[in-house]
């Protein structure tokens, strides 16, 4: 494990063990992913950056769960769904989506439908 993910999940130590699963899960997921440990994400690679964890607040404090961890990925489209939190466009035709779990069992395929999408768009 990257020693730096300490100091990333610092203000909330428990969201640590939520991002370990969800490596785990994408790894197994997204094959050949690359993980990079940056000061404020974890950003996820397949040639490109497809999506990232982070403690992002796109949620306010009293609507977040604890531990929670904030998952963002990239599709060419809006994703419109409830367990979307926060939806922008930073350019045409890009729309960056965040998802706020509390729990292991919210990585879950659908979750992980959506980051193997972002991942194969950045393919193309």
């Amino acid at each position: 494990m990257d020693p730096k993910l300490f100091d990333l999940f610092a203000p909330s130590p428990d969201s640590l063990d939520l991002y370990l699963s969800l490596e785990e899960k994408l790894q197994e997921a997204v094959p050949g992913v690359e993980f990079r440990v940056q000061k404020t994400q974890v950003s996820f690679y397949l040639g490109r950056m497809f999506g990232c964890a982070s403690l992002l607040p796109v949620v306010p404090k009293a609507r977040r769960p604890q531990p929670y961890l904030t998952v963002t990925f990239g599709l060419g489209e809006p994703l419109d769904h409830p367990r979307i939190a926060g939806r922008v466009e930073p350019r045409p035709g890009r729309w960056t989506h965040h998802v706020v779990v509390g729990t292991p069992q919210e990585l879950d395929g659908e979750l992980l439908g959506w980051l193997r999408r972002a991942a194969e768009e950045v393919k193309r």
